[in-house]
């Protein structure tokens, strides 16, 4: 007779949560300044707002934008200014900085707007391995908004946690 398979992970009553489920939907797109400047190192601006007329934005269509430059150049502010007065009507939203940089901002503006009442007195485990690299800033903030309500806080994966939080 053989033993039966208990899975003592899935009767622990833990739940697991995790930075990239406060990830909106939606494809995401790095707009690269740097092809449209001038041998790729020098902005001129009647070149540029050329560029900004003659781009097609619709390309950007209810997709996450994330703006930047990866040539070793100094661009003004306006620029960046201008290219997101031309997004706003079309995209998604429109975010300065590395697609990295976007999806932290993402899930932390989605963490802040969430309303964790739902894991009032629940044990939670805030998963530690994901697709995205996320900063210890994102796990201090789930960690700052559960623990008012989560009887306990761990992370890592539900078969080997480190505890964070536990209510007395």
């Amino acid at each position: 007779m053989q033993d039966e398979i208990i899975n003592r992970v899935a009767q622990s009553g833990l739940i697991q949560i995790s930075p990239a489920d406060y990830l909106p939907t939606g494809e995401r797109i790095l707009l690269d300044i740097k092809p449209w400047l001038f041998q790729e190192i020098i902005l001129k601006e009647k070149d540029f707002r050329e560029y900004i007329k003659s781009c097609n934005w619709q390309q950007y269509n209810q997709k996450y934008v994330a703006v930047h430059c990866t040539a070793d150049a100094i661009i003004p502010t306006w620029a960046y200014m201008i290219i997101s007065s031309a997004l706003e009507s079309v995209a998604a939203k429109i975010f300065f900085g590395t697609i990295e940089n976007m999806e932290e901002f993402l899930a932390t503006e989605n963490i802040r707007n969430t309303d964790f009442e739902k894991f009032r007195n629940q044990r939670v485990v805030i998963k530690g391995c994901s697709d995205y690299a996320f900063s210890p800033a994102v796990y201090m903030l789930l960690t700052e908004k559960l623990r008012p309500v989560a009887k306990s806080i761990l992370f890592g994966e539900p078969c080997s946690t480190v505890p964070v939080f536990k209510a007395k």
